[in-house]
């Protein structure tokens, strides 16, 4: 089974000073233009695989070209993605960072972190007033902290609408949850209200979609994304998977009761927030973003399915760190790009040893890369990098700690935990957070400025305002340490046995041509302030920006990214045909990874015994899937066919293919399910085809740019992407669906409320039952 690599208690994201739960944003300017000529062919400019919102002109040329590739201004041929987090103020007298700290010139898109779900299922970011960094609070006397009083609001907010003014193509969005506030929320003394958050909001306590609750927090992002000038909404829900004690400890006992209907929730929410920001950008003439922060633990995603939301988000920014830290004994790196065979952590669970694995390694970025990139073009996918450290003390065993031991029973209160990793501390935990007790949690987390005072042998004159006393001195030497094979860097103090993983120059300037190499969108940063620059005058480095300057200047000659999700040629002509995984398992008896296919034709054609099916799955799972109901599914070509990843995977795909049985045709409106089996986690099958009567087609559940729907009965063919015009509602002017009325291609009834339109013949089909790919289009509510 696969280890519980699970992400800690003691995260990044939970500063004490997060004293509102705030949020910041600014001003929607420059690269989304407030008009969009209605002349320009819109379907032109949407991504390969985004969903399309039924019945809206979604201007997506607003934000993509003609390829269906971001625009982000000159200079950005990739996607520099930095979280800004609200608590670093300096009210504390700790090092604070603002927004005319941001590298504006380098980046293209800023996450403000953290906005939270309120006992209401609103958005929030706290009550307004001069406290509440995001609307309220001043930084007097700070050059380039001046207020701009042309907008409505103070705080952050305010910097970030004034710096966008001048730095137009940079994109903002609000981002929502955290690790301490996806199930509550940080008052305004710093204190957690258990208030539910994402897991009440989008799941009941019985499992199902809660969509009354998200239609309540999905109307309030749009109004607040307008409101605060934001380009779109960036969800960092953690985590919505199905295995146990997952997520912030304080959240077990009510996400644990949902765990079954956790990834339905997730998926509706994100579907439902994707169709209201697109009706709200048709009406503005801009295309509002939408994006998550995603695990890269395949523990996590594991629980998550086949992570089948991908397709309502513009992209997805992984978060390929966090996968080693003091949650477990394993020394290890906090973001290796790739795996070396010899991961403590994998070893101990048989992964390299179980035939069944392929002797895939999980636990690096690379990997995470091939698991969304099963169901997403490589542009549509950010690689995370971390600017901070993770670490241990008394470790023993290793090469210079790496792969070493360090283990005890003392763990941080509220961790949940009996058995944990020996983090480090001090010094050597400058940014750390604090337990339930309100003493320090041990993790060996700090910004990456500070991890390179400690390898020069330098105490910062700021460690004063981090509580150490004057003249503190450092014990032992921290000597770098570099694995090329697995893109990591270190610090061992021998004298202290502590081991502090980090990111530096080298690692980020190879994971930046990574990124250019595989043809990923961009990279994504947790956080900016902990980033680094040199003071010669004090001789110590501060915050700064090296390394996000390191991947500016990598991306700024490199080629465009991969806009196109298919390594080989797809038809051009495809079936209303539904295929789609349902039905795993649960949590821990998800193993082997254990769904049904499930097929529904929405054709009015039969589908012939002997039609065979095929599709792509992600090199991410090892190209040995079956299946146990005697269909005769094979992998027909595996891209990577090596017996492990060390270096890397070798390619995209494992493509299979699948026949019906002869005795099973399936007949107009009928369905038919098939077991499944795979062994690590994939992302959502893509690139499907069926083939009968001599033709292959796709099929129109892929979203793919250029194909247009067909049915082989003969009927009027709906181009994919194609939109029809804004409903503006009213009264209802079709006439009402008849269920024993025949309705051919193009011919419009009225239904519960709603303007449907028949794509193509149809008989005693419900309008609103038939899913998004059935016959009957939501032309919106009259």
């Amino acid at each position: 089974m696969l280890p519980r690599s699970r992400t800690p208690w003691l995260r990044r994201r939970t500063a004490a000073l997060a004293a509102a739960g705030a949020a910041l944003a600014g001003l929607v300017t420059g690269t989304l233009s407030t008009a969009v000529s209605h002349a320009e062919d819109q379907s032109a400019c949407r991504p390969d695989g985004l969903y399309i919102t039924p019945g809206v002109e979604v201007p997506y040329c607003s934000v993509y070209d003609s390829a269906g590739r971001e625009k982000m201004g000159d200079g950005h041929q990739r996607r520099v993605i930095g979280y800004f987090t609200g608590w670093r103020t300096g009210k504390d007298g700790t090092p604070a960072y603002l927004v005319p700290d941001i590298p504006w010139e380098k980046v293209t898109h800023l996450n403000y972190a953290f906005a939270h779900v309120g006992p209401d299922d609103k958005i929030s970011v706290g009550a307004d007033g001069p406290d509440n960094p995001a609307t309220g609070m001043t930084w007097p006397g700070v050059p380039g902290a001046e207020m701009d009083p042309a907008l409505p609001y103070q705080g952050h907010f305010n910097l970030l609408g004034k710096f966008k003014k001048q730095h137009p193509d940079v994109k903002t969005l609000i981002s929502v949850g955290g690790w301490a506030e996806t199930g509550g929320y940080l008052d305004e003394h710093g204190k957690r209200v258990d208030s539910g958050g994402f897991y009440k909001t989008a799941t009941n306590a019985d499992g199902s979609v809660n969509q009354s609750g998200i239609d309540t927090f999905a109307d309030s992002a749009v109004a607040f994304v307008k409101k605060y000038g934001f380009n779109g909404v960036d969800i960092d829900y953690e985590y919505p998977t199905s295995m146990k004690d997952a997520g912030n400890p304080k959240d077990w006992t009510l996400a644990n009761a949902r765990r079954g209907g956790l990834d339905q929730g997730y998926a509706a929410l994100l579907k439902t927030l994707r169709e209201k920001l697109d009706r709200a950008g048709a009406a503005d003439g801009r295309h509002y973003l939408l994006s998550v922060a995603a695990p890269s633990s395949g523990y996590l995603l594991r629980g998550m399915e086949t992570y089948r939301a991908t397709k309502y988000l513009d992209y997805v920014n992984v978060m390929s760190y966090d996968l080693h830290g003091a949650w477990n004994e394993f020394v290890g790196p906090n973001a290796a790009l790739y795996d070396d065979g010899k991961d403590a952590e994998l070893a101990k669970w048989g992964v390299y040893t179980t035939p069944q694995y392929g002797g895939i390694g999980y636990l690096n970025g690379d990997w995470a890369y091939h698991y969304f990139r099963g169901a997403l073009p490589p542009g549509r996918i950010n690689l995370g990098l971390p600017y901070y450290t993770r670490g241990w003390k008394n470790v023993t065993g290793g090469s210079n700690g790496l792969w070493g031991t360090a283990k005890t029973t003392t763990c941080p209160a509220g961790s949940g935990l009996t058995s944990c990793g020996d983090g480090a501390v001090g010094i050597d935990d400058l940014w750390h957070d604090n337990d339930d007790d309100g003493k320090e949690s041990p993790a060996g987390s700090n910004p990456m400025w500070h991890a390179k005072n400690l390898e020069k042998g330098i105490v910062g004159d700021y460690a004063t305002r981090y509580g150490f006393p004057a003249g503190t001195r450092l014990t032992g030497s921290y000597v770098r340490n570099y694995d090329a094979t697995l893109t990591a860097p270190w610090l061992w103090n021998a004298e202290k046995k502590v081991f502090l993983s980090t990111e530096d120059e080298q690692s980020v300037k190879a994971k930046a041509q990574y990124v250019i190499d595989k043809g990923l969108g961009g990279t994504m940063v947790w956080e900016l302030a902990g980033d680094y620059g040199w003071n010669a005058a004090k001789g110590q480095h501060e915050p700064g920006s090296t390394l996000t300057s390191a991947m500016y200047d990598a991306f700024k000659a490199a080629p465009a990214y991969g806009a196109r999700r298919a390594t080989t040629d797809l038809p051009s002509e495809a079936l209303a045909v539904d295929a789609s995984l349902v039905n795993f398992p649960l949590g821990d008896s998800n193993y082997p990874i254990n769904p049904k296919i499930h097929l529904a034709n929405n054709t009015k054609t039969t589908l012939p015994g002997g039609a065979e099916f095929q599709f792509d799955y992600g090199s991410s799972a090892p190209g040995n899937a079956k299946d146990q109901s005697g269909w005769g599914l094979k992998v027909i070509r595996s891209d990577h066919n090596a017996p492990d990843n060390i270096g890397g995977l070798k390619g995209d795909y494992n493509r299979v293919s699948v026949k019906l049985p002869a005795s099973q045709p399936l007949a107009p409106g009928a369905s038919a399910d098939l077991d499944y089996v795979y062994y690590l986690p994939a992302a959502t099958p893509s690139n499907w085809t069926v083939s009968f009567g001599g033709k292959t087609y796709a099929l129109a559940g892929d979203l793919a740019r250029g194909t247009t729907v067909v049915d082989p009965g003969g009927s009027t063919p709906t181009p994919t992407g194609s939109p029809t015009a804004t409903p503006t509602g009213g009264t209802c002017t079709a006439a009402p669906w008849d269920k024993a009325a025949a309705y051919n291609g193009g011919v419009t009834v009225s239904w519960k409320a709603h303007t449907w339109k028949a794509k193509w013949w149809t008989q005693g089909e419900e309008p609103g039952t038939t899913g998004e790919w059935g016959v009957w289009q939501d032309m919106g509510s009259c």
